[in-house]
């Protein structure tokens, strides 16, 4: 019975059962010409999502990598300058992706548990007097720390620097949990999943594509063939794909936003927001401290927790799944043994998230944390009550 159980890792998220039927679909034919009525939806709702109406939405069955990669790629050459800063292991994993494609990669080092450094972004471009740097990559929510960075700032250094540079932004575990507006905030290529906000299975990298970066590709010499945003472009343009296509994904991302779209985004990021501060408020009560280093910061989709000296946050994940069958985000980099994470986006209510700090609370009494059973649950409780109540009383 333990597979019922939800889990509270940072994503893959639960499955609703509504987006598993949706996918059980029978064996289609992609070029027929029916399928644009299956596919065109998808795009049009996922604008929509991403906050553009200028920008174009290219799909790729791969998952947040395989768009980190696609965003390079067709945008950049061998030899360019980009800026990054390093600030958790997913910025890191760019910063790395970037070395190995042979780019030039400038990178601001910062703790973990900081988010993006705009003033330090703003130096960088300002001392670039040739426009050297051609793009500026930033993590929106960094998962392995349950930091979320403010883009419209960045995208204020950039215009205060007036630097030509693109910006591209990882939001693969804050999109449709967090709001994300990316023509306001000058975003030129957003890279997103399907397994996280969307609550569907890994396999389909969803990217928002600006005017400016799709121009880039004129000049951009970096290898691609399956990750090449013209193939896809042209084939989407008549409903078609130049490839065999995740198709059941593609039903399965139709429904999701339809669930997206009848909750309202603005209710979905209110109810994530509310998730989010029920495990904040669990963690005070236990007196626990969270990696994200200010309220500005706390991300509303995962809280990376640190453990108190002396304890190892892997036996406590390891010991919550072998004991009551529930997954808990490991440490991961920097973060390895000192905190553990509690994903809190999705599929997911108030009971359930209950539910996950019951069991993580269970497991650290087991191992004689110095918590007292029951405190942070009852914090959490007492705030969703408080919240709901508020609500009830806004409706009247």
């Amino acid at each position: 019975m333990s597979d019922q159980n939800p889990l509270f890792i940072p994503g893959p998220t639960n499955m609703p059962d509504r987006l598993r039927h949706a996918m059980q679909v029978q064996t289609r034919d992609h070029r027929a010409p029916d399928f644009v009525e299956t596919l065109m939806p998808v795009l049009d709702g996922c604008k929509t999502v991403f906050g553009t109406t200028e920008g174009r939405v290219i799909t790729f069955p791969a998952s947040g990598t395989g768009g980190w990669e696609a965003a390079i790629t067709n945008t950049l050459s061998p030899g360019d300058t980009v800026l990054i800063a390093r600030y958790g292991m997913f910025s890191h994993r760019w910063i790395d992706m970037c070395q190995r494609h042979g780019l030039d990669v400038r990178i601001i080092e910062c703790d973990w548990g900081s988010g993006a450094p705009a003033d330090k972004f703003e130096e960088a471009l300002k001392a670039d007097s040739i426009h050297a740097i051609k793009a500026v990559l930033v993590t929106h929510n960094e998962t392995a720390t349950g930091v979320k960075s403010d883009i419209a700032a960045v995208r204020a250094a950039m215009d205060s620097a007036s630097h030509p540079a693109l910006l591209l932004v990882d939001c693969v575990s804050s999109l449709a949990s967090m709001p994300f507006e990316m023509d306001a905030w000058g975003v030129d290529i957003a890279v997103a999943g399907s397994q996280k906000g969307f609550m569907l299975a890994t396999g389909m990298a969803i990217l928002a594509v600006s005017q400016k970066a799709l121009a880039a590709m004129d000049d951009a010499t970096l290898p691609r063939t399956f990750f090449d945003f013209r193939d896809m472009l042209q084939a989407n343009s008549t409903g078609g794909f130049p490839y065999t296509p995740p198709l059941q994904l593609i039903h399965g991302m139709r429904e999701s936003l339809s669930m997206l779209f009848e909750e309202g985004l603005d209710n979905v990021y209110a109810r994530h927001h509310r998730l989010a501060e029920g495990v904040r408020q669990a963690t005070r009560a236990w007196g626990l401290d969270l990696v994200a280093q200010s309220p500005e910061l706390h991300s509303d989709t995962v809280s990376a927790i640190y453990v108190p000296d002396g304890f190892d946050s892997n036996v406590l994940t390891d010991h919550a799944f072998n004991a009551y069958g529930v997954s808990f985000g490991v440490g991961l980099g920097q973060m390895n043994g000192k905190a553990f994470r509690i994903g809190h986006l999705g599929a997911l209510t108030d009971v359930m998230v209950l539910s996950g700090l019951a069991t993580i609370e269970m497991a650290m009494a087991d191992l004689n944390y110095p918590i007292e059973l029951g405190d942070g649950v009852s914090a959490a409780q007492e705030y969703f009550r408080q919240s709901w109540d508020t609500a009830l009383k806004s409706a009247a």
